[in-house]
């Protein structure tokens, strides 16, 4: 045996994780005009990577990701924002998301009520951007 052979370093920690599922809001988006028009109601959940460590210690909201400021930015781009497709819709989300301070990465999800017969849940588009 070498000894002198370099033991594999231990793989990373899993990264922190801020979770909000279940974000609903009412926005007029489409393909469209009349369904733009109508409006409808979308669904967001949100995962965010970000160093949680000092907040685990100081216990300090300034040293997270605030969970109001995350909110906040998902329901200005649903609610005041118009989008023809969800794939639009997903990544402006992901990069008001990205621009706060201490945010990594956002994996996230748009979905739609049904609007075909055949779906019972409704269309989603789900994205992973890295800052």
């Amino acid at each position: 045996m070498n000894s002198s052979a370099a033991e594999p370093s231990p793989p990373p920690p899993p990264p922190d994780l801020l979770v909000l599922h279940g974000l609903r809001f009412f926005g007029h988006h489409g393909v469209s005009a009349a369904e733009r028009r109508a409006g409808g109601e979308f669904t967001v959940d949100l995962d965010v990577e970000a160093d949680l460590g000092r907040a685990q210690v100081s216990d300090e909201v300034a040293d997270t990701v605030n969970y109001v400021d995350l909110y906040e930015a998902v329901r200005g781009v649903v609610e005041e924002g118009e989008f023809h497709l969800l794939e639009a819709m997903a990544s402006q989300i992901a990069a008001v998301v990205l621009s706060l301070p201490k945010v990594e990465r956002v994996h996230l999800r748009v979905t739609k009520p049904p609007r075909l017969p055949a779906q019972a849940i409704g269309f989603a588009v789900e994205i992973v951007r890295p800052h």
